[in-house]
């Protein structure tokens, strides 16, 4: 008796957390879009924020209307489920648990895709293809592993989703990328077409991004562990789901120290989502060492992916969503048959190859791995090319300069009341390769091209006065100093703003996600002054004093005539009273 009632109530208790597994899923949703966001560029930031929020409440609807069935309705041949509508005709008798659970499964391989799609791709055209991934591609895929289909009856195994869900995703977003093409200057050309170089795009907030690897391992605790069935091995599903990303993220910064001569920070930040994606098949069948294994596979394959994908597929992918979910997708199903033992608690049967069980687990995850991706690679190329056909898939050029937020969402900015500079290619110099726009010839540049690289604005003409207007740049580090040399002076008034600024210095190396950085804006100020009776000489001799540090950059001061001015106050020797009008 007393064991009957123990097995109720952890049969409850088991129940519970299977909730609250799923909640936990669903919170990787919001480190999914932090993520991206944060490894992307500001003026994007909403249309990246509002995709993700799609993803879920698109894959909603559609997986109530039909995935949810395809995926766990009634098998038919082993390859689908039955379509219906239980949920309408049969509440009271539905799995309302099994929805939910496998709901929140579903939307993360649709967003998955979104990451190596962003800053070019239509909103609408995201919209379409996520509900095909929603309805048809991942419910059916998932329904030969989870669903009594042929994988399954065939002994193959993937426990939480590295093959169902992220290879899946990652060969999604790969495909979907390749036919959408790289941002505009993502790739500096010759005149022959050929490609000479891969340029950097520093993410806009690696804080935010950070913040977003951090709830994703969190709520991989309940991707892994929602379904464990056991306290011992929770444990053991817990303590792999540790073990990996932790092993994967330090086998990188080491191998990025090597390799690029400084620990690359964003590289990390994949590489922790390449080693939780590896161990997600095997979490509940493998012990430490085998974890540890798959995280020193993942740590070097996803610096492998981001620089094939850059290098020599020239795919632009700008969060690594292939490297991370695609390739380490694809180690994880197979590190099954590699390292699955029955020393894990829960299994019985599976034995990987290292551990004795021969070649017999390892061939049926091969074969599930080639099945999957050649159901995936056709019918996710299908959609992308109808949407193309008929609606297109990428942004016109204009609105990828301008930004998504602006031209497909009406907001100026996601960061209101803060001063965004964008950094990477749209504050455009022709000495710095990072805000190359496609083609260094006029002639061949666009309309959108040319307006991007220079603004035109109607100049003055200035007269010959006696009254200048001092512009100085400077360091931030000697603003105090300069103020007080004008204060000196008897300049009491003057206009401060912060600025950004660069100067390209060649050979220096830098590297972001194993691209070279030429040239990186630097916070500067600029102080504004307007001078008569003062000598602007001395404004200038005491401004170039107070900067000269003995190195190149130190500072600039431009000088110009003013052509008009209204005195504010008379009969006072203050600078403060005169404006510039322009």
């Amino acid at each position: 008796m007393t064991e009957e009632i123990m097995s109720a109530v952890s049969g409850e208790v088991f129940s519970v957390w299977f909730l609250i597994g799923a909640a936990l899923v669903f919170w990787m949703q919001a480190g999914f879009a932090m993520v991206e966001a944060g490894f992307t560029r500001a003026k994007n930031t909403g249309n990246i924020l509002m995709k993700n929020l799609m993803d879920f409440c698109i894959g909603t609807a559609v997986f109530i209307l039909i995935g949810f069935s395809l995926l766990l309705g009634e098998d038919l041949f082993g390859l689908v489920g039955k379509p219906g509508f239980d949920i309408f005709t049969n509440y009271a008798e539905f799995d309302w648990s099994s929805f939910v659970f496998n709901l929140v499964f579903c939307a993360t391989t649709a967003t998955i895709v979104s990451g190596a799609m962003a800053e070019r791709t239509k909103f609408l055209s995201y919209c379409i293809y996520s509900a095909v991934i929603s309805a048809l591609i991942y419910p059916i895929e998932a329904h030969w592993i989870w669903g009594g289909g042929w994988l399954a009856s065939l002994g193959f195994h993937d426990f939480a989703g590295s093959c169902a869900i992220h290879m899946v995703g990652g060969l999604s977003a790969l495909i979907g990328a390749k036919i959408l093409g790289p941002r505009i200057g993502k790739f500096s050309k010759d005149k022959n077409g050929k490609i000479t170089k891969v340029n950097a795009f520093p993410g806009h907030n690696l804080p935010l991004g950070c913040l977003g690897v951090f709830i994703l391992w969190l709520g991989w605790y309940g991707f892994n562990g929602a379904a464990a069935t056991s306290v011992p091995q929770l444990g053991s599903i817990f303590l792999t789901t540790t073990v990996a990303p932790a092993i994967a993220t330090v086998v990188c910064m080491i191998f990025t120290w090597i390799k690029y001569g400084k620990p690359d920070v964003s590289m990390c930040l994949n590489a922790s989502l390449a080693g939780l994606v590896g161990i997600t098949a095997g979490c509940d069948v493998t012990d430490v060492v085998g974890a540890s294994l798959v995280g020193v596979v993942s740590g070097v394959l996803v610096v492998f992916g981001v620089w094939l994908l850059d290098y020599k597929l020239h795919i632009d992918d700008p969060v690594g969503a292939v490297a991370v979910h695609f390739l380490n997708g694809i180690w994880g199903t197979i590190a099954v048959g590699l390292f699955a033992t029955t020393s894990a608690p829960g299994n019985d049967t599976l034995t990987g190859l290292f551990y004795g069980g021969g070649f017999d687990l390892l061939g049926k995850q091969l074969l599930g791995v080639v099945a999957v991706c050649a159901w995936t690679a056709v019918t996710i190329t299908i959609a992308f090319m109808i949407i193309k056909a008929v609606i297109g898939l990428r942004v016109s050029e204009e609105e990828e300069i301008v930004g998504l937020d602006a031209t497909e969402h009406g907001l100026p900015s996601a960061y209101a009341g803060f001063s965004i500079m964008d950094i990477s290619n749209t504050m455009t110099m022709d000495v710095n390769e990072n805000t190359d726009l496609g083609t260094d010839d006029y002639a061949l540049a666009s309309p959108a091209q040319k307006a991007a690289a220079v603004k035109v604005v109607q100049a003055p003409v200035a007269a010959a006065t006696g009254i200048y207007k001092v512009v100085i740049i400077a360091k931030l580090s000697r603003y105090e100093k300069v103020k007080k040399a004008m204060n000196e002076l008897g300049v009491t008034g003057m206009t401060v703003t912060q600025v950004m600024g660069c100067g390209v210095q060649k050979g220096a190396g830098e590297m972001y996600r194993g691209a070279e950085i030429d040239a990186t804006l630097l916070p500067k100020v600029k102080l504004e002054v307007v001078v008569s009776k003062i000598p602007v000489d001395a404004v200038i001799e005491a401004a170039k004093k107070v900067l000269y540090t003995g190195h190149i950059g130190d500072g600039k001061i431009f000088v110009y005539n003013v052509d008009k001015v209204v005195k504010i106050r008379t009969g006072e020797e203050n600078e403060a009273a005169l404006a510039d009008v322009e």
